[in-house]
């Protein structure tokens, strides 16, 4: 008898829709290095990567994600050279302007946390624009970190319930994780504030002062794909990881 050489091939994982991340938090890393490895300067790896958010964008509402957080520019990014850092404070101008009509068509609603009185005045109006002119959407909320950062989050939320505290609004016996969840920049999200998946990419397994309350019991998933090159089949792949991790938040499943 002949020996079958045709082997059957296993079939690849294919996504669960009922067990798509709600809350997806991504920590937008390698611009720099994509830049650096083609020999170009560094704001070409931003200006690449922002390309990059238009495509998972898109992706993210298309597959039936409520929140996409990312990470854009850091409370620490001030530290980078002047002119990287004036270029990134232009992305948000040419991104919204661009790309605000498509976020419409897809009824993707803009949102920003962050420190925005401290952006430069364009920045400011490019992102308030894009907010107010999303504003009437109701599908996926695209949430951009921008001058953020989690311990001042969370220094500001125990600024503001030490106010309420002192002004007789609250008893500090009765504050519980839901006062400082309300009290986070988050809060808007109300039940969405915490991630159910944090991805970083480049290789770094770090989380670098991103959401540190919020992501407590968040699915980390780290690739070494640069963000430029993070595109629709990584970003399925690391859903597919998602989807195969055991939630138990701390407690156990029947049976085990």
């Amino acid at each position: 008898m002949f020996k079958n050489t045709q082997d059957k091939q296993e079939a690849a994982p294919q996504l669960k829709d009922d067990n798509i991340p709600a809350h997806v938090a991504i920590i937008m890393d390698g611009n720099g290095r994509w830049a650096q490895k083609r020999h170009l300067p560094r704001i070409a790896g931003h200006k690449r990567g922002m390309e990059t958010v238009k495509t998972i964008t898109k992706f993210a509402s298309d597959l039936g994600v409520k929140v996409l957080t990312l990470y854009a520019f850091s409370t620490e990014n001030w530290k980078r050279p002047h002119d990287e850092v004036s270029y990134l404070m232009g992305l948000p101008v040419k991104f919204f302007n661009n790309f605000v009509p498509d976020l419409v068509k897809n009824n993707v609603q803009v949102r920003v946390m962050g420190v925005k009185d401290q952006l430069p005045v364009q920045t400011q109006k490019a992102v308030n624009d894009a907010i107010k002119d999303t504003a009437e959407c109701t599908g996926m909320i695209l949430n951009f970190a921008l001058n953020y950062g989690s311990r001042l989050d969370i220094r500001l939320a125990v600024q503001e319930i030490g106010r309420q505290v002192a002004n007789g609004q609250l008893d500090p016996e009765k504050i519980t994780d839901q006062t400082i969840d309300a009290n986070l920049m988050t809060g808007f999200l109300g039940d969405l504030a915490d991630p159910d998946l944090l991805i970083r990419t480049s290789g770094e397994e770090r989380i670098s002062n991103f959401l540190l309350w919020q992501i407590a019991y968040s699915e980390l998933v780290f690739t070494d794909v640069l963000w430029p090159d993070f595109d629709r089949s990584v970003f399925e792949q690391m859903i597919l990881e998602y989807q195969q991790r055991d939630r138990r938040f701390g407690g156990i499943k029947t049976g085990k």
